[in-house]
């Protein structure tokens, strides 16, 4: 780790927070105990995550992608390791963009481990994203809490979700471990674990264990799975009546509109907010 000062910015979607390094030109090493210490609450900046800001042409993970988008969201989670998206995580990424200068009100695409992102900056600061489609694998798992245990929907969003719809959020427990999910081979990388009630006709509320990090208070691409879970159960299918479906999904840390379009494609639409910024102590990096 370069002993140089490194900026950085703190921000959180929905209460999501996140540790934002930008590094266009991808200068620096960030190995995963570094980000965990970073990420770490009290001894570091604290964060659910690091968003390393590159451009993709910088980036061997994003090269591909250089034409389609030019900026990467290298992104990783509390504990250092490395992840596929995050939803809330894009938003926070391009409000830094636009905030910055580098990018203009409207439409724009971010490259991620899960593929190109279309975003859209609105007037009124909602950030719109364009999170792909959701996978629907077969195979299932079953979670237990305690005593307690559910049948979970199977939804890949770029990255792995265990939906469980249950009848009270506290019965999901502290969260401070991640949930056992058996089989273990249905996730053989890990999963993020979502718990959900019903509120009212197309309105949800959830609780999430994210894999890496712990229970978050949002989860961008968990209320994406929650919406698709959500409209299978409830015979929404967009695909099968031929209509956009749009949730209301509440988390802890706020609220997320989630939209399906008959053509599989989701939308995401929430806040996003920058609250610091400043420079890492080069002392401190010396520790490393």
């Amino acid at each position: 780790m370069s002993t140089s000062q490194i900026a950085f910015l703190k921000g959180h979607g929905t209460e999501n927070d996140f540790v934002i390094v930008p590094d266009p030109d991808n200068a620096l090493t960030l190995p995963a105990d570094v980000v965990a210490r970073l990420c770490d609450r009290r001894a570091g900046i604290g964060g659910d995550g690091l968003l390393h800001v590159v451009r993709s042409a910088a980036h061997p993970e994003a090269r591909h992608l250089a034409d389609e988008a030019e900026w990467f969201m290298d992104y990783r989670n509390a504990d250092g390791s490395i992840a596929e998206m995050c939803g809330n995580g894009v938003r926070v990424f391009a409000h830094h963009l636009q905030r910055a200068g580098l990018v203009e009100e409207g439409d724009l695409t971010i490259a991620t481990r899960g593929g190109a992102k279309r975003v859209h900056l609105a007037k009124n600061g909602d950030i719109t994203v364009s999170m792909g489609r959701a996978l629907l694998p077969e195979e299932n798992a079953t979670v237990r809490v305690g005593d307690r245990s559910w049948h979970t929907r199977n939804v890949n969003m770029g990255n792995p979700h265990a939906v469980a719809f249950v009848d009270d959020l506290d019965h999901a427990g502290d969260l401070l471990a991640a949930p056992p999910v058996s089989p273990d081979t249905v996730y053989p990388d890990g999963v993020n674990v979502e718990f959900v009630v019903d509120r009212a006709p197309r309105h949800v509320a959830m609780r999430v264990h994210e894999r890496g990090s712990g229970e978050t208070r949002s989860c961008g691409t968990g209320a994406c799975a929650v919406a698709v879970a959500a409209a299978r159960r409830d015979g929404a299918d967009p695909a099968r009546t031929g209509l956009p479906v749009t949730y209301r999904v509440d988390l802890p840390g706020g609220t997320l509109v989630i939209t399906e379009h008959p053509d599989g494609a989701i939308d995401m639409t929430g806040p996003a907010v920058i609250v610091a910024e400043g420079v890492i102590d080069p002392a401190w990096l010396e520790t490393f």
